[in-house]
């Protein structure tokens, strides 16, 4: 079984994208060695609010529970409340190099334009690398824009050991397609995202009412067919996006709605979406009303992890010749 590590930032408000991209293929797939991380220490590489990064910390947490991750079977824990990620973090940027850094491209994507850009968001990607390491993590499930950063920590991990004995475990990039790209529904051609506006993002907090008129006024194409092609992208987003929500393929879909109208098209997209997601936003309803008992379930979640990462800084602290 191999141990893999996950994380996930707390800004913003997840989207469907989040739920079929990545959310429901971790609690599906969920064991022992699975490690799922809300990475809030990663989430202050920008301007914040202190109190709203609390609140959306909790608020992610709930959402991944009523995802149908167990705390009972994997472990969910908030990143900084296991401190051996920022001490780990401060020994690997002693292995990282400036050149490294500098050829990030999501740091040169985010930094752009930007007059003055903190010192931790040039440096997250060994951040990213330390909460790897500390679990020997084996496998990382990324999109292709994380590939160059399990890269690195494979790179730095591989120095690190050179450097002063086999010590860390070096992780292979997995990358899953199940539900992988869920475009937005009015900038078709973008990966739906938080940050290009909540009009074309189905929000997991949106109501029904709300979910329904997002996709009733979903970009669509000229024409009258429901089918997928290169002429038609807007089409071919619902259809994606049904067929993510049903696990129907793109040819039984185009079979089905031969004939359909656009309108009684989306209007059925709008139902299969809300049926899927309605099970989700109830449970999360119920977590939110016991923050209480989520609180100690991501207790518990630190506690697992810390009990794995202490014993790699204990490792790392004896093999660089700190003092025990």
């Amino acid at each position: 079984m191999a141990r893999v590590l996950s994380g996930v930032q707390p800004t913003g408000d997840p989207h469907i994208g989040n739920y079929l991209g990545a959310w429901i293929r971790w609690a599906r797939e969920q064991q022992p060695e699975h490690f799922f991380c809300i990475v809030d220490l990663h989430a202050i590489t920008m301007p914040h609010d202190p109190e709203q990064l609390r609140d959306r910390t909790v608020d992610v947490a709930c959402w991944l529970y009523a995802c149908g991750l167990d705390p009972a079977l994997s472990a969910l824990f908030v990143q900084s409340q296991v401190r051996e990620h920022a001490e780990l973090a401060w020994v690997l940027n002693c292995v990282a190099t400036m050149g490294e850094l500098h050829r990030m491209t999501q740091f040169k994507e985010k930094s752009q334009g930007r007059e003055s850009v903190s010192v931790g968001l040039f440096d997250y990607p060994v951040l990213q690398a330390a909460d790897i390491l500390l679990y020997h993590a084996e496998e990382v499930p990324v999109g292709a824009d994380q590939q160059q950063h399990v890269e690195l920590t494979r790179d730095i991990a591989q120095r690190f050991n050179s450097r002063y004995g086999e010590t860390l475990t070096l992780p292979k990039a997995t990358f899953p397609t199940a539900g992988a790209r869920i475009m937005d529904l009015q900038l078709v051609d973008k990966k739906m995202s938080k940050s290009l506006g909540t009009a074309g993002a189905i929000l997991l907090g949106d109501t029904e009412a709300q979910t329904r008129k997002k996709i009733m006024r979903a970009v669509t194409d000229s024409g009258s067919e429901v089918r997928a092609a290169p002429d038609k992208p807007g089409i071919t987003n619902l259809l994606d996006l049904m067929a993510a929500v049903t696990g129907a393929s793109t040819q039984d879909l185009e079979d089905h709605f031969s004939g359909t109208r656009y309108g009684d098209f989306k209007a059925e997209v709008a139902e299969a979406v809300n049926g899927v997601v309605r099970p989700v936003r109830d449970r999360h309803a119920e977590l939110a009303s016991d923050l209480g008992a989520v609180h100690e379930s991501l207790a518990k979640g630190a506690d697992r992890a810390r009990e794995v990462a202490a014993g790699t800084m204990t490792a790392v602290r004896e093999r660089v010749g700190f003092l025990t």
